[in-house]
């Protein structure tokens, strides 16, 4: 299949102090192992076989701009304010071409192999969300802290990857916009989602499959986890410490 790629290089109204340690007022120009974030996970989207186009979406494009390499199938764009408003307008619009592959700038230890490993099995979904179980991240990287969103069967962590396969998922967009602004406290994720699937997380009595599986009963979607096999996946740059661990794992020290 052909991928169209997204990349969401967004940033906080205000002064981003994460931003300001490392001599930038954007997050997603921060350098981290020698080049702009952001230019890493587009990178690794150019490399991969099955990804048509890479767009980068930002509040201020122009600012970005500088920091990406120059390539036919790269392009920029203005984003929304939120992560759910900038993707409601792109699933809104009848020019959007499908299936649509979505990461963000802060995705620095994206590769080809993990972008391979998630398109392959988020194929013909409409929407697949990339995660990373508990068990090997903890094996990898034990000193790592992470968001965990617990069930029977295990415990996983978001990996900034996501798939939609029509516009049919902004539904599922809208359930997010709901949630987004405590998207780091699992169990308020879950509870939006309905007092049964809570109960089910709270009580480890449903795997997330089913869960899964009854969101997008609810919705009318086919909506599947994709567990991605390189724990890495799972890790972003959101704070110093992120930053200082993902060097050392560029520079081979972790």
């Amino acid at each position: 299949m052909s991928w169209t790629a997204l990349v969401l290089a967004g940033s906080r109204p205000g002064v981003d102090p994460f931003a300001a340690k490392y001599g930038t007022d954007l997050k997603a120009l921060i350098p981290i192992g020698g080049m702009p974030m952001v230019a890493r996970p587009v990178a690794a989207l150019l490399r991969a076989p099955g990804v048509q186009s890479v767009c980068v979406l930002a509040q201020q494009p122009d600012r970005i701009a500088g920091a990406l390499p120059n390539d036919p199938r790269l392009s920029l764009g203005s984003s929304g304010q939120t992560i759910a408003s900038t993707l409601e307008a792109i699933l809104a619009d009848p020019g959007t071409r499908y299936p649509l592959l979505v990461t963000t700038a802060d995705h620095a230890l994206l590769d080809e192999a993990m972008i391979a490993d998630f398109c392959a099995k988020a194929e013909g979904a409409d929407l697949a969300i990339g995660l990373v179980e508990r068990h090997p991240l903890m094996a990898r990287l034990p000193q790592t802290h992470r968001t965990w969103l617990r069930f029977r069967g295990g415990a996983y962590s978001g990996a900034n990857l996501f798939a939609f396969g029509s516009a049919r998922a902004a539904k599922a967009v809208e359930l997010w916009r709901s949630v987004e602004q405590d998207r780091k406290k699992g169990w308020r994720v879950i509870a939006a989602l309905g007092p049964v699937a809570l109960a089910g997380a709270l009580l480890r009595v449903r795997t997330l499959d089913q869960t899964l599986a009854a969101i997008g009963r609810k919705l009318g979607l086919d909506i599947r986890k994709v567990e991605l096999e390189n724990p890495l996946a799972a890790v972003d740059v959101d704070k110093p410490s992120d930053h200082e661990l993902v060097t050392a794992i560029l520079e081979g020290r972790a």
